[in-house]
């Protein structure tokens, strides 16, 4: 689905036959103006979601944004201004905020763990611990907070993982059967593949046709060891429980990547009000 139809059916599910309060008290041709204001500090993300929102409802809604995403706000902070029928406004609002808040507080969360890497060349990636159907969207705050995005979804890059390899009988096999498989289908994707000790390590090294290696569950130390095994053969990733407080040390290992669920699924909504402005 693209942005827009996923939009459609977030104002769908939540206007059903009708925003009947707003069709009620408010005249059908009245117009207003209405402001979004940071209540928190953080990161904003989202404001363009919030346009299309108000666009769809109706194509004649002025939105003016005042601070485009990826920038900081605190508590008082104009993000932005939306002018056109009242109506319109009151019936896209909580959608539209909806967005902008869970959006804001992903890439809020996001700056916090990539400010902790300044000076080290380690890049943070999300994953695919996403809410069904926003992935889009919740990528997108990540990017907004400096992070970057691992793979979309299953289809635009090759990673296996330890149920593969065990499902396929072993590291051979499961990349054997993967060079097989995107010769056959004529695909041109990265693969990527988990190891979980210094075993599977050395099998994927003598065997090579990967990419990518991901170092799973593997602590600071060890990742050193692996790294100077590896010795800039391959891409390598880190993942399995790293928090913001450890982040730092496992970069400070020279590992490339560094891949955190925790970015899209344990995160803070930021509070954002829209507020009608009265002339």
């Amino acid at each position: 689905m693209t942005i827009k139809e996923i939009i459609a059916k977030a104002l769908e599910e939540d206007l059903g036959n009708g925003d009947h309060t707003s069709l009620a008290t408010i005249d059908e041709e009245a117009k207003g103006t209405a402001v979004m204001l940071a209540k928190g500090y953080g990161i904003i993300a989202g404001t363009e979601i919030v346009r299309e929102v108000f666009e769809l409802l109706d194509p004649e809604t002025k939105i003016h944004i005042f601070i485009p995403d990826g920038n900081p706000v605190q508590p008082g902070d104009k993000i932005m201004t939306i002018s056109g029928k009242s109506r319109i406004l009151l019936s896209g609002e909580r959608t539209a905020l909806n967005y902008i808040q869970r959006m804001s507080g992903i890439a809020t969360t996001t700056a916090a763990v990539v400010s902790k890497l300044k000076g080290l060349h380690t890049k943070v990636l999300d994953t695919r611990k996403t809410t069904p159907c926003n992935r889009v969207f919740e990528k997108m705050a990540v990017k907004a907070g400096g992070g970057e995005n691992h793979r979309f979804g299953l289809y635009d890059m090759i990673m296996i993982k330890d149920n593969h390899i065990d499902f396929a009988g072993g590291i051979e096999k499961a990349i054997e059967k993967t060079h097989q498989y995107l010769k056959k289908h004529h695909l041109d994707l990265k693969i990527e593949i988990e190891v979980r000790n210094f075993d599977e390590l050395e099998q994927v090294l003598q065997y090579g046709g990967i990419h990518r290696i991901m170092l799973d569950n593997f602590t600071p130390d060890d990742i050193r060891r692996a790294l100077q095994k590896i010795a800039g053969k391959y891409e390598t990733e880190a993942s399995g429980g790293i928090t913001p407080e450890t982040i730092r040390t496992y970069a400070e290992t020279g590992v490339d990547y560094i891949s955190m669920g925790a970015l899209t699924h344990q995160i803070k909504s930021m509070d954002i009000s829209l507020k009608a402005i009265n002339d």
